[in-house]
């Protein structure tokens, strides 16, 4: 069993193995898959060269949050993939809350500090 934090194993449900089969079934977006699989043939190339699996312990935890995210909100990543190719294709976006604005409704307030 892969050690997973805290906040992913108290949700109803259940987050992927820290694993390359795992991460990959979880990914439910075609473009994630795609992408996924053409970082994963680039990052063996360069271990196959430099013998350092770090790069590839670093390519699957990244990977793992993007899975997560995926299993947590598979609408929300589909969404940012559909605006992401309205925005490559030049369209129109409309524009969406400030950050200030939805750190409010979520209530979080941000304060100005002065440094003297």
């Amino acid at each position: 069993m892969t050690a997973q934090p805290l906040e992913y194993r108290t949700g109803s449900v259940p987050m992927p193995d820290k694993s390359l089969r795992a991460i990959r079934a979880a990914l439910v977006v075609p473009q994630d898959r795609e992408a996924f699989d053409a970082g994963l043939k680039a990052v063996l190339d360069e271990v196959r060269v430099s013998l350092d699996l770090g790069v590839l312990n670093d390519f699957v935890h990244r990977w793992w949050i993007t899975a997560c995210d995926s299993v947590k909100d598979p609408e929300g990543r589909r969404q940012m993939h559909a605006l992401a190719e309205q925005i490559r294709s030049g369209e129109t976006v409309p524009r969406g809350r400030s950050w200030r604005d939805i750190l409010a409704e979520r209530e979080v307030y941000l304060i100005r500090v002065a440094w003297l």
